[in-house]
């Protein structure tokens, strides 16, 4: 009994027991097979924690002047956006205009609209479609003596809807009218057919898409928009969207709820910006009753219509700073004036409301407001041909009535890398800043970009989705193609205004823009084919002498190395030649006078 309690209470004892009484035992036992045991676990080492991002201070500066006012985008003290605006009367991208047909081009399928302008607008029929959709109908409702409504564009085709009535002739109106009907409720209305619904001498309402730039007038649409804060109003449309940009699914969803939800009056659409991603609905409805007080003084001043007139213009640069760049992320906005300090907090109020606490500070110091936040020599390198590049690298940009060329060069490399690597590199640094430099020199249109060349299609690969990325940032609309297999990438990009060049420099006068005069012995060469002309014909003359007014650079090319050559050529003909310099004539410019009479040898 006490040897069973005992092996009971061995059984009861822990596992270190009975090893003990196994090691006692003479007899070996076979061992069992090892099986393969798994590693043990490593216990993962704690990892770091993430060190916080930091946060980029982002900051709005506006230099308000009595000629000119400036507003410059900073992050952490780099300039990243840039825009300056003068008082002129010039056609600003985004006024609307009541026009007036002149001139109508079938082979342009364009045309040509008065809107105050020094020069006509041009306007071009897949510009005018959405627009003619409206009016069909309105032609449709008066032939069948329906009045035509107040809404859309009622008000303002009445006037030449009588007159496209009174070209169709009688016989065959119903017939040509039944073909209009029959396209626009197909929606297969053609730009052939744009002609007819819009004959020379008729008026219809514009926005200008883009200024004026160079030699070329303004360009046009009949698609109205009104951008505000959060919301872009479409008065003739009846489309409900949301920027692209936004891209996650969830807040579509949300922000297309809360835009189903506003009161948009019928047959007119919106769209929701970029900027209004994560706000609430309070925010949606302050913006469309903002947007549609605009629009009710838009059809105001279309009651009495007078083409050309203004009647919408784009707000100024202070408004249009607030409405653009403003975001969460902005700090702060100085300003240097305490009028548009006071002007500037009432628009703030206005478009974004008391839920934003960014700073809006007066900047009353004697130092000039770009020069104490360091932007003046920013501003100074827009304007240079060759951007140095971090890695040392540079960029060359050209800017041509055509296209805008970019050139990238590796120059001295300051990375230390293979050669693959380093090129690498340099496309990537290159693709950001030639992102940042449209968007301060607000250049567009056709960009060429000659990237160094690169043999592996991964890396190609690579910098085409960095430029993709880097140009999310720019408000203006870009398409970009991959690189070519001559290493050239194309992209365009959207041009509403000229760039800050144009608007900061005239052509010179001296070199009519091209920055190249001719050198001295180009002169030299040009002279004296026109002494030995001119002395040929005067051989038989006697005492014949000329006198050549020139510019002192070209003077003293003849008085050291030519004059071997001038002198040659006196005794060749025998006669006396004579040189003068003239500081005021043009260095590509030369007279042959009679000495004595000074007027021009014929």
């Amino acid at each position: 009994m006490a040897q069973r309690k005992n092996k009971k209470n061995n059984d009861s004892l822990p596992e270190e027991q009975p090893q003990a009484v196994v090691k006692k035992s003479r007899k070996k036992q076979p061992e069992p097979e090892k099986k393969p045991q798994p590693a043990p676990k490593q216990k993962k080492a704690p990892e770091p924690p993430l060190k916080p991002e930091k946060k980029i201070r982002k900051q709005i500066i506006l230099n308000c002047e009595e000629l000119e006012n400036r507003s410059a985008l900073l992050c952490d003290g780099r300039l990243e956006e840039y825009e300056l605006e003068r008082p002129s009367s010039e056609i600003v991208a985004g006024s609307i205009y009541l026009g007036r047909i002149t001139r109508l081009e079938p082979t342009l399928e364009a045309a040509f609209v008065d809107i105050g302008a020094e020069k006509n607008a041009f306007l071009h029929y897949r510009d005018m479609l959405p627009a003619s959709y409206d009016i069909l109908e309105d032609i449709r409702k008066a032939e069948n003596d329906a009045p035509v409504p107040d809404s859309k564009s009622g008000k303002l085709f009445n006037a030449f809807a009588g007159k496209i009535r009174s070209l169709i002739g009688r016989a065959d109106k119903s017939r040509r009218l039944k073909e209009l009907e029959e396209k626009l409720h197909s929606g297969k209305i053609k730009t052939e057919d744009i002609p007819k619904v819009f004959p020379c001498g008729s008026e219809l309402l514009v926005q200008v898409t883009k200024g004026p730039i160079g030699t070329k007038g303004a360009r046009l649409t009949t698609n109205i928009t009104i951008p505000g804060r959060y919301l872009v109003l479409l008065p003739y449309s009846k489309h409900i969207g949301l920027s692209t940009k936004i891209e996650d699914k969830k807040e579509r969803d949300r922000l297309r709820n809360i835009l189903r939800d506003l009161n948009v009056p019928d047959n007119m659409g919106i769209i929701c910006r970029t900027v209004g991603e994560g706000r609430k609905a309070v925010f949606f409805r302050r913006d469309l009753d903002m947007l549609l007080d605009v629009w009710s003084k838009v059809e105001e001043a279309l009651v009495q219509p007078k083409a050309p007139a203004l009647v919408f213009q784009e707000p100024t640069l202070l408004e249009r700073t607030i409405r653009d760049l403003l975001t969460d992320d902005i700090d702060e906005i100085v300003v240097d004036d305490s009028e548009r300090h006071a002007e500037l907090k009432a628009n703030l109020a206005k478009f974004v409301g008391s839920d934003f606490h960014t700073k809006v500070l007066l900047h009353n110091r004697a130092e000039s407001i770009f020069d104490h936040y360091k932007i003046t020599e920013q501003v100074a390198e827009i304007f240079n041909r060759i951007v140095k590049l971090p890695g040392g690298g540079y960029l060359c940009i050209d800017e041509t009535e055509a296209l805008i060329a970019i050139d990238i060069n590796s120059g001295k490399s300051k990375t230390g890398k293979e050669a693959p690597e380093m090129i690498l590199a340099t496309n990537l640094e290159a693709a950001e800043e030639i992102a940042r430099q449209m968007r301060l020199r607000n250049i567009g249109g056709q960009v060429v970009i000659d990237f160094i060349d690169m043999s592996s299609a991964k890396d190609r690969e690579t910098v085409n989705k960095a430029m993709t990325r880097f140009l999310r940032n720019d408000k203006a609309r870009t398409k970009v193609l991959p690189i070519s297999r001559f290493g050239l990438m194309e992209l365009t990009r959207q041009r509403e205004h000229e760039s800050v060049k144009d608007a900061v420099y005239d052509l010179c006068p001296y070199c009519n823009g091209s920055g190249h005069v001719k050198s001295a012995i180009s002169m030299s060469v040009e002279i004296q084919r026109a002494l030995k002309e001119l002395l040929k014909r005067k051989r038989r003359t006697k005492k014949f002498a000329v006198r050549v007014i020139i510019h002192p650079t070209v003077m003293a090319r003849l008085k050291n190395s030519d004059a071997d050559l001038l002198r040659e050529l006196e005794s060749e003909y025998g006669k006396d030649l004579q040189f003068r310099a003239d500081p005021t004539i043009h260095i590509e410019d030369y007279r042959l006078v009679d000495p004595e009479t000074g007027l021009p040898v014929m």
